[in-house]
């Protein structure tokens, strides 16, 4: 069962997010379509138009090259979709995330999830085109302490990395897994299903057991997941390189953009520098590029000849995936959509096209259990976003508990102390503060009085209001939504066709935030 509510309803997402849902005319200016059906027409005509054969043959080849080293056989719908992206009439959907382990919080799915969806309903609109679903694997971010983490019934496990801090540093993608089957593995509960471990086992680095894991959860649905740590496709950043290194041209988009957004009413979510590139050194290491780092004669010569040893940042990084791909659409959490309208401009001085900025479908699972708890409480499962406070008021009055206030009492006794006040002006006012100090101390009284008073009528329905606050504790742990914070295995173990209940439930292009009852 699924029920939906906006976003803005649940106040958990930024007022950037929640304004450019709802077709804010203050955003426009920072994107190029907006996410509508309809849109892709267009953007399909745009892409086709710029995206050359041999792109497309360079992204396929390196692809097939990528799941070739895996060995074994590939998912049969991951290598019909290898297939379809070699024809000029396939375009990609894409999403991007960190090197999780074990796939990290729950929005790591989500995002997937909503990429294969909206594949799916594309092609169904448009039955002319194939539409891939692609996961875009961050192996080139070097912060590790981010990714070496998750929670699982209220425990955490942790990698420290191999040979811990030493060899840390450089992409996290070629990190090699020395130490994280007796640190973590070995230590997850063994109703742990065998194809999470095995990613890691037989995989030689981070990258390789992320792409495992992910085509074991998804390959059926055919999602590729590409790596861009590699000499081959690196080829195609030697026309950023030069322009960057040349001219700085990112900073200087991006900087103009600041400033419009920010006099629109919104703060800039990345900081932009002088250079958003870094070297990846013979050490393995991913160290910011600096302007006087190098003569520039002698870094123009190094990215001609080895593109390899550069490496986006967040700011060229999405320019470097839509020059790899015939890619429509990036979907992204709230932060991503924020950055991605710092980078219009920046698309636009090198000539690519800009995609579709797609919210992620962003969900609350309900098990059965908290269902019928819920249920047992006599709220819906849209109620639960409500102030605990509300909430507790809301479950009182169903259970019959007698509203208390004594807001009438506070009043009459303010007016009756106004009267006292008046009377001490006219026959001594030099009682006026005093008078004024039994007045205020009559008010906290009552203010007391009122608290001991709800506190016993609540006492009435104490189990109802623990389970309640335990539920909403579960719900939302920390105090923010459960997607950002629990581990995809905290529900497959229980539903194992969790993730088959998503592709059903999942609306991309609704933009409404969805609770999921477990079926």
């Amino acid at each position: 069962m699924v029920q939906t509510l906006s976003y803005a309803t649940t106040g958990a997402f930024s007022g950037l997010l929640t304004d450019y849902i709802a077709g804010a005319p203050a955003l426009a200016p920072f994107y190029n379509r907006r996410p509508e059906l309809a849109a892709f027409q267009a953007q399909i005509d745009e892409k086709k138009a710029s995206y050359s054969p041999e792109a497309r043959q360079r992204l396929v080849a390196d692809l097939r090259a990528q799941y070739a080293e895996l060995g074994g056989e590939v998912p049969p719908a991951v290598a019909a979709h290898l297939d379809l992206l070699a024809r000029d009439t396939t375009f990609t959907i894409t999403t991007g995330h960190q090197l999780n382990l074990l796939t990290g919080p729950l929005y790591f799915v989500y995002k997937i999830v909503t990429a294969i969806k909206l594949s799916q309903e594309l092609k169904a609109a448009y039955p002319a085109y194939d539409f891939v679903p692609v996961y875009w694997l961050a192996t080139e971010d070097h912060d590790f302490a981010e990714i070496n983490s998750f929670p699982l019934f209220g425990k955490t496990y942790s990698w420290a990395g191999p040979g811990g801090a030493a060899g840390l540093g450089g992409p996290v993608g070629r990190l090699r897994l020395q130490g994280l089957d007796e640190e973590l593995l070995s230590q997850l509960p063994p109703e742990v299903p065998a194809a999470f471990r095995e990613a890691y086992t037989s995989s030689q680095n981070l990258s390789e057991a992320t792409r495992r894991l992910a085509t074991s959860l998804f390959g059926d649905y055919g999602l590729l997941c590409l790596d861009a740590d590699r000499p081959a496709l690196k080829q195609a950043l030697k026309p950023l390189l030069e322009k960057e290194l040349r001219e700085q041209f990112s900073n200087q988009a991006v900087q103009a953009t600041n400033g419009r957004l920010t006099a629109a009413g919104y703060k800039p979510q990345v900081f932009s520098r002088p250079l958003n590139l870094f070297f990846l050194t013979d050490g393995g290491k991913r160290e910011r590029l600096e302007l006087d780092s190098q003569p520039q004669a002698e870094l123009l010569a190094l990215a001609a000849a080895e593109p390899e040893r550069f490496s986006p940042n967040v700011v060229l990084r999405p320019v470097y995936q839509e020059i790899l791909m015939p890619n429509l659409a990036y979907i992204g959490g709230g932060a991503e959509v924020a950055y991605w309208f710092q980078l219009k401009d920046v698309f636009a001085a090198l000539g690519v096209p800009y995609p579709i900025v797609l919210p992620r479908n962003s969900a609350m699972y309900l098990s059965r259990a908290n269902a019928g708890k819920l249920a047992k409480l006599g709220l819906t499962a849209t109620d639960i976003f409500k102030p605990l406070a509300e909430l507790k008021k809301q479950v009182g009055a169903q259970l019959g508990q007698e509203e208390i206030s004594l807001a009438a009492q506070q009043q009459a006794l303010a007016a009756a102390f106004e009267q006292v006040q008046a009377l001490a002006q006219r026959l001594d006012p030099t009682l006026v503060k005093t008078v004024a100090a039994e007045a205020q101390k009559a008010a906290g009284s009552l203010a007391g009085l009122e608290k001991r008073l709800a506190k016993a009528a609540e006492a009435k329905h104490e189990t109802a209001y623990a389970q309640l606050t335990a539920l909403k504790d579960k719900l939302f742990p920390e105090g923010g939504l459960q997607e950002r914070t629990d581990n995809v295995l905290s529900i497959l173990l229980n539903n194992p066709g969790f993730i088959e209940q998503l592709v059903a439930a999942f609306e991309p292009l609704a933009l409404e935030f969805a609770v999921v009852t477990e079926g």
